[in-house]
């Protein structure tokens, strides 16, 4: 079964759109989200209430690759080694430092009505805590305390995106009228430490309330569970060197949050959660478990299959943007061959020369998870209206050297796609517009690993390890030599090895971007207040200087404008759900060997006007500097260290303390 994360759109629409009541509720919603006495006497419109939270923290979040509430782009994970293509942040030809270019993120001051911004957010949060035991006292307890402990753990997460953000933010736990002349609304910004106390202080709150499970009908709301593992994602931050000088000295933070790790591992269990499945295939399989119960989730965001009334129901975009356009997709997401070079081998050991690994054949003897995460020509993937398919993506020139590219793909740029979290039942009738997949926000397997990187920093490897060998058990990696680990020599060793793990498990789930922000993995800094030494303690080379790189897969020889390989290719087929796989995936080689060359992208993957650049993030960027509009509204507020603010003067605001 789940822990959900409720995204429960589809009853937050038609519940706010709809109450069978006799007053509209959104009528009920005064100018700056206040509420008079009645509106606490129907359970139906407060039910109402939380639910329109759920949509407004929730409603972009249709994509596994998406990040921050409210938001929810995929800004941040093309920061990382996952996807190609420059961004503003890493793009060496580009310095922010001045408010104008600082995220958004804040919000602004409330007008007349409310945007839908991070603390109006709060706001809606902080007004039902604040009235529903003194407005709402005739309403059923058990009711109240758990509208209460879901509007908890929300005010919780969305601080925690904020101090991912920011740093240091104000606190707000009381509904605050905008004045100019009560000096007493003017919060200064927080400590960092004084943020995690709220949010913990939150997340405890609501794990008092909320019970450990919900009935069917209200699958994917917050549980005990989720708020106890919210807890340790939360303290997993606050140890890391970002927010932690003493990351490596000190062992009180570590221990804070395995604490809560475990923690929320006992209650989940107790309550019937854990990780799902004994196989790859079940692996695989469990994120198509939609709008049921799937013991792996910890949270989940709950989507729609119907394309009848698009305006009360939320899809997933996932499938569409990965599917290529032969399958009736948008065009696919081309995989760096940084990812592909990543995965294991088959017994878990580092893809590498010596352990056998050959970047042309690159699909042969790899991780399980390999298979599910990435597809490539030859590979069967099937959808609706196909569920045999093989795919083939690849290129060929003429004797003039035109290019033609079999699948009217010419904007592919590996010879593998991110396949994760496909739903092969999925129709392209409608260019997979309406796929149901739920996405899940948090899993187990998270959990996991964040106990497992807690023992790692406490020097206790022998724990590492076997929290390690339960993740690489359950997908079908041999136990040998510690499931391919290996042993650890020592607690950076162990760190090494459990980010390693969880850019393996976690690729492609909106994830990789936090670990590599919370240890400072873009580059090591000697001086000022970013100075940080992560890479080198952990044998990590820096991401700055790096790039993510692409090829062709190309035919040997020129053609003419006709597909040369249709023939030959029909034969060819490797189903990672055959018992033969391994002997297809041989075939498969010979197949390359013989007729493919990986060839040089004519633009690549990335470039800057068509010219290649390497990585640069400024150590600026790992914490965001508040943008103009937020310095405008609130002058009393103090600019981050490596930004100016309004006026060009340097920030002093150090959110490391």
């Amino acid at each position: 079964m789940k822990t959900k994360l409720n995204i429960y759109i589809l009853s937050a629409l038609v519940l706010v759109l709809g109450v069978s009541c006799s007053e509209n509720f959104l009528e009920e919603v005064k100018p700056i989200g206040q509420y008079d006495d009645s509106f606490y006497q129907s359970q139906a419109r407060v039910q109402a209430y939380v639910d329109n939270q759920y949509f407004d923290f929730f409603a972009a979040f249709k994509s596994p690759t998406s990040t921050v509430i409210g938001v929810y782009n995929d800004v941040n994970t093309k920061l990382t080694e996952e996807q190609g293509g420059v961004q503003d942040y890493i793009n060496p030809s580009k310095l922010l430092n001045s408010p104008d270019v600082a995220k958004d993120y804040f919000g602004a001051k409330i007008g007349t009505g409310l945007v839908n911004n991070a603390y109006t957010r709060i706001r809606e949060c902080n007004n039902l805590i604040e009235d529903i035991d003194v407005k709402g006292a005739a309403l059923d307890k058990t009711f109240r305390d758990q509208a209460k402990g879901q509007m908890y753990y929300m005010r919780a997460i969305q601080y925690f995106d904020l101090m991912r953000t920011y740093g240091g933010v104000p606190i707000v736990t009381k509904v605050m009228s905008p004045s100019v002349d009560d000096e007493s609304i003017k919060l200064p910004r927080a400590k960092v430490s004084e943020v995690v106390a709220q949010i913990v202080a939150d997340l405890d709150m609501a794990a008092s309330l909320l019970p450990g499970d919900w009935n069917s009908a209200n699958y994917g709301r917050f549980t005990k569970g989720a708020a106890l593992a919210q807890k340790s994602r939360v303290l997993l931050t606050f140890a890391s060197p970002l927010f932690n000088k003493s990351w490596d000295g000190s062992n009180e933070r570590w221990q804070a949050a395995l604490d809560a790790g475990l923690a929320a591992e006992s209650v989940l269990t107790q309550n019937g959660y854990g990780l799902y499945g004994n196989s790859i295939k079940e692996w695989n399989d469990m994120f198509l478990i939609d709008n049921v119960k799937c013991r792996e989730a910890i949270t989940v965001q709950l989507l729609s299959s119907s394309n009848s009334d698009v305006n009360f129901n939320i899809n997933n975009n996932w499938e569409k943007s990965i599917r290529l356009p032969s399958q009736g997709g948008n065009g696919g997401v081309s995989a760096p061959k940084e990812m592909i070079d990543l995965f294991p081998m088959g017994d878990g050991r580092r893809p590498t020369a010596a352990n056998g690994y050959n970047d042309f054949t690159f699909f042969v003897n790899r991780d399980p998870r390999f298979y599910r995460t990435f597809a490539f020509s030859g590979v069967k993937w099937g959808y609706k209206e196909n569920a045999n398919a093989v795919l083939w993506s690849y290129r060929w020139l003429d004797n003039k050297n035109k290019p033609y590219f079999n699948d009217l793909n010419s904007t592919s740029t590996s010879p593998a796609f991110v396949r994760k979290m496909t739903n092969t039942t999925a129709t392209n009738a409608v260019n997979y517009a309406y796929s149901p997949t739920d996405i899940m926000e948090y899993r187990y397997a998270e959990l996991l690993l964040n106990i497992a990187e807690c023992y790692a920093a406490l020097g206790q490897t022998g724990n590492t390890l076997a929290y390690l060998g339960k993740i690489r058990a359950r997908v079908g990696i041999p136990a040998a030599n510690n499931y391919g680990i290996g042993t650890l020599a020592d607690k950076y060793a162990a760190i090494e090895a459990v980010l390693y793990e969880r850019r393996v498990e976690l690729a492609y789930e909106g994830k990789r971007y936090w670990d590599v922000q919370r240890w400072k993995l873009y580059s090591d800094e000697p001086l000022g207040p970013n100075t940080s030494n992560s890479c080198q303690k952990l044998g990590l080379a820096p991401i700055n200087g790096t790039q993510r790189t692409g090829n062709y897969l190309q035919y040997k020889t020129t053609a003419t404008a006709a597909d040369p390989l249709t023939a030959s290719r029909a034969g060819i087929l490797a189903d990672p759900d055959s018992a033969n796989f391994e002997a297809q995936l041989s075939t498969l080689a010979a197949y390359y060997n013989d007729n493919f060359v990986l060839a040089t992208l004519v633009t690549p993957m990335d470039n800057v006007s068509g010219a290649a650049v390497k990585i640069k993030f400024n150590p600026n960027y790992y914490i965001s500097g508040l943008n103009t509009t937020a310095l405008t509204s609130n002058p009393w507020l103090l600019q981050t260290i490596g930004w100016n603010d309004n006026f060009g003067g340097a920030g002093t605001y150090n959110y490391q303390e």
